[in-house]
């Protein structure tokens, strides 16, 4: 079948950290027309249960999927893939590129043979995640930590907000105090929330660790699936979100820096 070169590329998270995935998709795909909604209602989803979770993503992505016929959708949140990606990919035509830790390369990347997985609660308990760890993670230890208090803070970093160093170190000490932390050298940052706090938490781990994610990966995989494709921007990209409009246009000036000017209600 082919895709309409005005068709969008969906880009769906619980709230802003997919932006650090558009980042990665606009130095692959500058000419693609994005469409990112931010289902800011639903937030916190790593405080949720899985069959919330599931539900409440598969029947967002589902009316989203009707109404703009994307050519691709990318959940661009770490949670919601661990959890939805299957039930999603089983109710949809349109080809699902999901957020999952970067398990592999953090093995590959450890010297010590210690890394760290820092997620929120409901990623790190995941089956999917010990499947990725069972299948890369052989012969080295993976230490996992849930960190929810993180999103807020990346968020309100977007917002223009002073970010609390000190509220970032106490989020990550699941890590940092662990019985083995001193041998970490390579933490996971699996949540796309957590890139947009690069900074906070590097100082938080030290200069010895390497904070790795999978942006650059997702959108490559992105640019892999719609190689050959047309892309034609018939309007501006935009955003959408779920909540509240007056409270998502305080993100404004984030979106500005990736290129989305109109702010609006699903």
């Amino acid at each position: 079948m082919l895709t309409a070169p005005t068709a969008p590329i969906l880009l769906f998270d619980s709230g802003v950290g997919g932006l650090t995935v558009l980042g990665e998709l606009r130095a692959v795909l500058p000419q693609a027309p994005v469409i990112y909604a931010a289902d800011i209602a639903g937030l916190p989803y790593g405080a949720k249960s899985e069959a919330e979770v599931a539900a409440r993503v598969s029947g967002l992505l589902g009316r989203m999927a009707e109404r703009w016929q994307p050519r691709l959708i990318c959940i661009a949140c770490n949670t919601a893939s661990t959890i939805a990606l299957g039930m999603v990919r089983d109710v949809l035509e349109t080809p699902i590129v999901g957020t999952v830790p970067a398990i592999k390369p953090g093995a590959a990347l450890t010297r010590s043979g210690v890394f760290g997985l820092l997620g929120t609660e409901a990623t790190i308990r995941q089956r999917y995640v010990d499947d990725l760890e069972a299948r890369f993670a052989g012969g080295s230890r993976l230490i996992r930590h849930g960190a929810n208090a993180l999103v807020p803070l990346a968020e309100a970093k977007l917002r223009g907000e002073r970010v609390d160093r000190a509220a970032v170190a106490r989020a990550v000490e699941g890590l940092t105090t662990h019985a083995d932390g001193a041998a970490i050298d390579t933490v996971i940052l699996a949540c796309t929330h957590f890139p947009l706090l690069r900074e906070e938490l590097q100082e938080a781990f030290g200069p010895r660790v390497t904070l790795i994610d999978g942006a650059q990966g997702i959108a490559r995989r992105i640019a892999f699936l719609t190689q050959g494709q047309d892309f034609e921007r018939a309007a501006p990209d935009f955003a959408v979100t779920t909540g509240d409009v007056p409270d998502f246009a305080r993100l404004a000036g984030a979106f500005a820096d990736y290129g989305i000017s109109n702010l609006r209600n699903f």
